[in-house]
């Protein structure tokens, strides 16, 4: 299969490239500049889609990126990262004359309203109450492409934890010092999933024939899981302690207080549809991912 990875040289597009040439699939991502097995996205621009068998795409600006500051710059940054590189990739496989088969957009479970204790599959209703859930309607909005062969799917992905990126290596260092600890109250939920397997429920879209619509990339074990249990889980894993809570207010100071919801709030997410399919998780329970991780 020859994929087409739009964002294809960040963290998750790492981890999907690796398992997608390991299971045979040739891999072309389309990043701010050409080269070897890239094209960039003004030439997809001017000159349509390349043949390819399917499409991804992973391409967004990291939101919580503590070295810029949240406003209207950013938030259009933000923006435009994610739903105008879907349009852009939307629009050449309406125009291909051989459209691709899979047509794959990894989302957010931002999509959801954050709650203490409700739980959401991929049927549960959001998507219109603050900038992130808009943001996710407006994101998956862009990917339909009315009247086209290509298969459609959208994977809502969870908090993504893994090796070498993600947003356990801002965390690593303060957890291996002893300093680490929950963010405010330590209640809220923390959905969270393994890099590898959200490669693995890409890659599973992308070579099942008959599937389509909305997966939660979650783990399973994901809604028993709090911002609590987690941070006690990896200082467990690190043979730390976790004593020292982060008041909310200096998560607010750092991120701003739009954006701390991010940290400070969570959703419940099952992913139902996800093990419906037949997709088995390598890392259903946050222990062993986590071990795997910090090993």
């Amino acid at each position: 299969m020859r994929v087409l990875v739009g964002g294809g040289t960040g963290f998750v597009g790492r981890a999907l490239t690796q398992l997608l040439r390991s299971r045979g699939h040739e891999v072309t991502h389309v990043s701010r500049q050409g080269g070897k097995d890239r094209i960039s996205w003004e030439e997809l621009s001017y000159s349509g889609l390349p043949l390819c068998d399917a499409v991804v795409n992973l391409a967004g600006e990291n939101v919580l990126n503590p070295f810029r500051r949240w406003g209207d710059a950013f938030c259009r940054e933000v923006i435009s990262s994610r739903v105008e590189t879907t349009k852009t990739l939307a629009k050449a496989i309406a125009d291909a004359e051989q459209p691709p088969r899979a047509w794959v957009l990894v989302t957010g479970v931002g999509y959801y309203r954050p709650s203490l204790t409700a739980e959401y599959t991929e049927d549960s209703p959001g998507g219109d109450f603050d900038f992130f859930s808009r943001l996710v309607s407006s994101w998956e909005a862009a990917a339909l492409i009315p009247g086209s062969p290509a298969r459609g799917v959208v994977v809502r992905s969870g908090v993504v934890l893994g090796r070498g990126g993600g947003a356990i290596s801002q965390m690593l260092w303060p957890f291996r010092l002893g300093l680490g600890g929950p963010l405010g109250s330590g209640l809220q939920p923390f959905p969270w999933i393994h890099i590898r397997d959200l490669a693995g429920i890409v890659c599973h879209a992308l070579e099942s024939e008959c599937l389509q619509g909305i997966l939660n990339g979650v783990s399973p074990s994901s809604p028993a899981t709090s911002n609590g249990t987690f941070a006690q889980e990896l200082a467990a894993a690190l043979g730390r302690p976790a004593l020292l809570p982060v008041p909310a207010w200096a998560v607010q100071a750092v991120f701003g207080a739009e954006r701390a919801i991010m940290l400070l709030e969570g959703q419940r997410v099952v992913p139902k549809h996800t093990l419906e399919s037949g997709y088995h998780f390598i890392f259903p329970d946050l222990s062993g991912a986590l071990r795997d991780i910090v090993a």
